[in-house]
C-alpha cells in the first residue's frame, strides 16, 4: 500500500471546482485527471429518474445549463489571467479575444484557462491529464493545453467514435466522434500500454489449432535464431535427434520449456517449434482511434439516465493507461460519477467535484448500489453539516438547498423549479410495503422560510390530491405547536398487509436539524425506488497493468 493511502478517505465535493481546487487540493498531489467539461451541447444537463417499474421517468430535472455566456464573471477571470497568469496564457487569451470577441466560446475558454492552471498545479510530475471535448472546441482547447502543459508534453489526440452517424445530415459529413486530449505533466508521466482484442479473422487464421482437453487455441512459432553466428546458442535439439541449429534460447531454457510441453516437434524429422497460446497474448496495442467502445444505449445496464454519461469501459481504458493501483484520480466535472465509480473498482483513490447537489446525491446512490460493503471510506464535503451552513445554502440558492434537503431522505425532485408552475410538491419517494408490485407514494415539500399553518394545510390537500399515503414536510425553521397539532389530526397510514405496529403518521413534519441528527421519514419499506439503481459490481482483483482493457 502506498504511504499516501494510509488514513486516506476518498472525497466528493459539492461546489465550484475552481474554488475547491484552490482551497482543498494541494500541489502535486494528483496522479491522473480526467475531465469532460460541458460546452454548448444544445441541451441542458438533466438528471433522469427511474420509475418503480424500472422505466425511465418523463420527469427531468435541470441540473445546470451548459452554455457559457460572456458576462461580469468571465470578464473578471479574463483580467485576472491576463494580469497575473503565466505569460503564455495571457498572450494566448488576448489573441483569442481579438479573434473571437466577447462570444460564448471566449467565455468558455476563459473559464477553462483558469481551471487548467489549477489542474496543472495539483498534478504530480508523473501525472497525466485526459481532456474530453467535442470538435466544436477541441482546437481551441489544444492551444490552451499547449500553453499550460507545453507542446512537448502532448501525448495523443484520441478520437472516440461515440455514436452512429446521423442520416439526416445533408450539408456536411455526419459527426460521430469526440476528442480526448492526452498530456503528461512531464517526460516522467505514467503510461501503461493497453490492448484491444484480436480480430476474429486473425484468430481463425493464426490460431487455428485447439488443444484437446483444455480447448485452448494456439499456434506453433519458430525457435530458430535469425543470427547464424551465435556459438552459445548452437546446440543439438531435441537431445539425440541429430538436429543442430542456432536457437533463440539457451539450452537450459529450451529444455525447461520442452519438459513443460511448450516446445514440441510437430512431426518426426521436423524442427522443434514453440506452442504459443492465444489466451497468453496481450492482443493489439491500443491506437489513438477508439472505435471499439460503444456509447451507452437505452438498454445498457449501466445507464442511469444522465444525458452525458460516458461508458465505464471508456474510463477503464483511460484510468488503466494513465495510473496504477493506489494512485489518486481527480474528476473536476464528475457529473453522474462514472470516473470515480471506475476508479473505485480499479482500486484507485479518488476526488470528485460537481456543482449540484443532484449530482452528488446521484453519485452517492450509485457508489452504494455498485459496491455495497466493498465501498471504500469517503466523505462528502461542501454540503451543509450543521444548521448554520444549511441556512447559508438556503440564502445563497434556494433550489440547491431544496435538492440537498431532498437528498437527506433519498427523495426524488418532483419538477424542474426553473420551468413551470409550482404544484406544491418538491419531491417524491416511491416505496413498496407488500408483494403486490404496486408502489406507494410519499410526497415531500421543503420549506426554507418561516413555516406557516396555512401552508401546511395547503400541503395536506396536496397529499390527498396526489393520492399519496404519506406527506413529508421538511422545514428549516422550527414548526409551531398548531402545525404539529394539525399534522396529528390528519391521521395515520397503516399498510394493508403488515401488522399494526407499522402504522405511521400520514403527515410528518421533520426539521432540517433533526435530519442532520440522523432522523428521517417513517414508513414501512420492502424496496425504495428513488434513483435508477446502478448494477452491482465487484472491485478489480488487481491484475498487472498491460492486460487487455
Amino acid at each position: 500500500m502506498k504511504s499516501e493511502e494510509k488514513g486516506w478517505r476518498n472525497k466528493l465535493y459539492f461546489g465550484d471546482n475552481l474554488d475547491i481546487l484552490r482551497e482543498h487540493v494541494r500541489d502535486e498531489s494528483v496522479d491522473l485527471i480526467y475531465l469532460d467539461p460541458p460546452f454548448n451541447s444544445q441541451a441542458t444537463y438533466n438528471v433522469l429518474f427511474g420509475e418503480p417499474n424500472g422505466s425511465v421517468s418523463r420527469s427531468q430535472i435541470t441540473a445546470f445549463e451548459d452554455t457559457w455566456h460572456w458576462g461580469a464573471e468571465s470578464e473578471r477571470i479574463y483580467r485576472e489571467m491576463v494580469t497575473n497568469g503565466p505569460r503564455k496564457i495571457a498572450d494566448l487569451l488576448q489573441a483569442l479575444r481579438g479573434f473571437l470577441g466577447q462570444k460564448d466560446m471566449m467565455a468558455y475558454l476563459t473559464m477553462m484557462a483558469v481551471r487548467l492552471g489549477e489542474l496543472h498545479r495539483v498534478l504530480k510530475p508523473t501525472g497525466g491529464i485526459f481532456l474530453h471535448c467535442d470538435p466544436t472546441a477541441s482546437h481551441y482547447l489544444k492551444l490552451l493545453m499547449d500553453a499550460e502543459f507545453d507542446p512537448s508534453n502532448f501525448r495523443n489526440e484520441i478520437v472516440w467514435t461515440r455514436t452512429a452517424p446521423k442520416a439526416n445530415v445533408s450539408r456536411r459529413f455526419p459527426s460521430a466522434h469526440d476528442v480526448i486530449l492526452f498530456y503528461g505533466k512531464s517526460e516522467a508521466a505514467v503510461f501503461n500500454m493497453v490492448y484491444t482484442a484480436h480480430d476474429e479473422k486473425y484468430i481463425q487464421s493464426h490460431y487455428r489449432q485447439v488443444e484437446p482437453g483444455t480447448g485452448r487455441r494456439y499456434q506453433l512459432t519458430s525457435l530458430i535464431n535469425p543470427s547464424p553466428n551465435r556459438p552459445n546458442l548452437t546446440y543439438e535439439f531435441p537431445p539425440e535427434s541429430g538436429t543442430i541449429r542456432v536457437w533463440r534460447w539457451t539450452k537450459e531454457r529450451m529444455m525447461k520449456a520442452w519438459e513443460e510441453g511448450r516446445v514440441i516437434v510437430p512431426q518426426k524429422g521436423e524442427v522443434a517449434r514453440f506452442k504459443r497460446y492465444l489466451d497468453e497474448q496481450h492482443g493489439n496495442p491500443c491506437e489513438s482511434v477508439w472505435n471499439d467502445i460503444p456509447p451507452i444505449n437505452s438498454q445498457a445496464k449501466e445507464r442511469l439516465g444522465y444525458p452525458t454519461q460516458k461508458p465505464e469501459s471508456l474510463l477503464e481504458r483511460i484510468i488503466g493507461a494513465g495510473s496504477n493501483e493506489g494512485d489518486l484520480v481527480l474528476d473536476p466535472f464528475c457529473g453522474c460519477g462514472t470516473t470515480i465509480n471506475v476508479a473505485e473498482r480499479l482500486r484507485r483513490r479518488w476526488i470528485g467535484i460537481d456543482i449540484t447537489h443532484l449530482a452528488v446525491a446521484l453519485i452517492k446512490n450509485r457508489l452504494h448500489d455498485t459496491f455495497g460493503p466493498e465501498l471504500s471510506p469517503y466523505e462528502v464535503l461542501g454540503a451543509p453539516r450543521d444548521l448554520s451552513s444549511a441556512r447559508a445554502l438556503a440564502k445563497q440558492d434556494r433550489f440547491q438547498f431544496e435538492w440537498w434537503a431532498l437528498s437527506l431522505i433519498d427523495a426524488r425532485p418532483a419538477q424542474d423549479k426553473k420551468k413551470g408552475a409550482d404544484t406544491g410538491i418538491d419531491g417524491y419517494i416511491n416505496f413498496f410495503d407488500d408483494g403486490s408490485g404496486i408502489a406507494k407514494k410519499i410526497v415531500v415539500q421543503v420549506k426554507s422560510g418561516k413555516p406557516q399553518l396555512k401552508e401546511l394545510r395547503d400541503f395536506i390537500h396536496v397529499v390527498d390530491r396526489e393520492k399519496a399515503v404519506i406527506g413529508a414536510y421538511l422545514t428549516l425553521e422550527t414548526p409551531t405547536k398548531p402545525m404539529k397539532d394539525e399534522a396529528l389530526v390528519a391521521g395515520y397510514y397503516t399498510p394493508e398487509h403488515l401488522a399494526k405496529e407499522h402504522t405511521v403518521p400520514k403527515i410528518q413534519i421533520v426539521t432540517i436539524a433533526e435530519l442532520l441528527d440522523g432522523a428521517g421519514i417513517r414508513y414501512p419499506r420492502m424496496l425504495v425506488t428513488t434513483f435508477k439503481k446502478a448494477e452491482r459490481k465487484y472491485k478489480d482483483p488487481g491484475p498487472a497493468q498491460g492486460t487487455l482493457l
